[in-house]
């Protein structure tokens, strides 16, 4: 549920200030529900939190049957708006109260004709992680908790039934015990209209993972979309490997692959799963919760992640350049810092070759265009076409053009226009942010 407004939010600490859910961002108008197929058909309802509630709307009106799902609060012991549940939150975070927090959750109206309870709660044993108690993915508190809140005991014995018969097939998996609070309905409260379908309205929005990858015992969608395989530790690049977690119909997955996958050229071995676990022997920090999530595994480990790619490519790059390269490179690329002369690398190279971005591995300048300067700094009189982009720079009171990596957006160095013919220009660019590639053979 995370759309293009909210990547920003992301900030993947588990602080309280990240306690006001990416939810809660921007407040689009609402249209109107659409009005139902049958007026007169006799509907039941059940009130499910799977934690924010614009996926869980999402996978649950997917079901055949349900003919409306609607965000709102349930069974807590406060005013029922967004406000009050955030600062609720804040106060139970912090010991201030020991009443109870609403829970976001979604009231799922369903024609018993057409489909089943049964069904409904298999959607949602599989479309969310049930075990994590106060919390679902990055979103942290008891806001988020799992819960199935029912009215009478039929709804209840259902619940309770489907809850025991996914806890064999977790179990049997290797995961934990589910932590889902199912109680009948206390009180619910309609969420405020901008919460209202907003995937529809914003359709790049958040893709879930479809919860644990742990398929519902006996569910036709098993028989259906088989999960897909978990990666295989042991052909991955066990020093350095990165991994993109996808989902099927996850519209920022394509967008990734369309910006980055499909021009892969970074020095980092890359893969793609649609499999929610970590390859085998290998280990995440904590559960995904968005796609696309692009995980970077050190020696089997998870050591850093970029979730919820939105078009932002320089905002990737710049991640990645963090994992990659050293302090020193970091102020150079990322502060526009400037390598002491004659202290860079790069200086004497003269095989045949290229000169590359190195985080992206994009080609930007051959060694056929380098030149000995005597400035202190790898000098070339041509780029790579449009490998690279200029800049004005006023910095110290002085005019210049800067040179940056179009791939990367990376500080590269300056140019000026006392270079050698053909060009007369001279790209004056710090060699510790060049990674240089020799030709075959050399």
């Amino acid at each position: 549920m995370f759309s293009t407004r909210i990547l920003q939010a992301l900030l993947l600490t588990l602080s309280l200030g990240t306690l006001v859910s990416a939810c809660a961002r921007e407040t689009p108008t609402a249209p109107a529900k659409p009005a139902l197929s049958d007026p007169t058909a006799q509907l039941d309802t059940i009130v499910l939190g799977m934690g924010c509630f614009w996926g869980a709307e999402k996978r649950m009106s997917e079901v055949p049957g349900v003919v409306d799902v609607e965000s709102g609060y349930a069974n807590g012991d406060i005013e029922g708006n967004y406000e009050a549940v955030l600062a609720h939150e804040r106060a139970v975070r912090s010991g201030r109260t020991r009443q109870r927090n609403h829970a976001e959750v979604v009231k799922v109206t369903f024609d018993p004709a057409r489909t089943t309870l049964e069904t409904v709660l298999i959607k949602f044993w599989e479309s969310h992680d049930p075990t994590q108690g106060d919390r679902q993915g990055n979103d942290v508190g008891t806001n988020y908790r799992s819960a199935i809140y029912t009215h009478g005991q039929a709804q209840q014995a259902v619940a309770l039934k489907t809850r025991d018969a996914y806890q064999q097939a977790l179990t049997k998996a290797g995961r934990g015990t589910i932590t889902t609070d199912i109680a009948p309905l206390k009180n619910y409260h309609s969420a405020e209209d901008y919460h209202q379908d907003y995937l529809k309205k914003n359709p790049q929005g958040y893709c879930g993972l479809g919860g644990t990858g742990v398929n519902y015992p006996g569910s036709k969608n098993a028989a259906q979309t088989p999960a897909a395989p978990q990666l295989d530790g042991k052909a991955l690049a066990f020093e350095r490997q990165l991994v993109v977690f996808e989902a099927e119909e996850c519209a920022f997955c394509k967008q990734f692959k369309a910006d980055v996958l499909d021009h892969w050229q970074s020095p980092v071995a890359v893969i793609s799963t649609k499999n929610p676990n970590a390859p085998t022997g290998w280990k995440l920090e904590k559960a995904l919760f968005a796609t696309p999530t692009i995980v970077l595994f050190q020696q089997g480990k998870e050591v850093s992640r970029y979730t919820g790619y939105s078009g932002d490519q320089a905002g990737f790059w710049k991640w990645l350049g963090f994992q990659l390269l050293t302090p020193a490179q970091q102020k150079i690329a990322f502060e526009q810092g400037t390598e002491r002369a004659f202290t860079g690398s790069h200086l004497d190279e003269k095989r045949p070759g290229t000169f590359v971005d190195p985080i992206t591995g994009a080609p930007l300048f051959r060694s056929g265009t380098k030149f000995e300067s005597g400035t202190g700094w790898p000098s070339f009189f041509n780029p790579v076409p449009g490998a690279i982009t200029l800049h004005e720079d006023g910095a110290f009171g002085m005019k210049r053009v800067e040179v940056r990596s179009a791939s990367s957006g990376i500080h590269l160095g300056h140019v000026f226009d006392d270079g050698p013919p053909p060009t007369h220009k001279r790209y004056c660019i710090n060699g510790n942010v060049l990674k240089f590639v020799p030709d075959a053979g050399q």
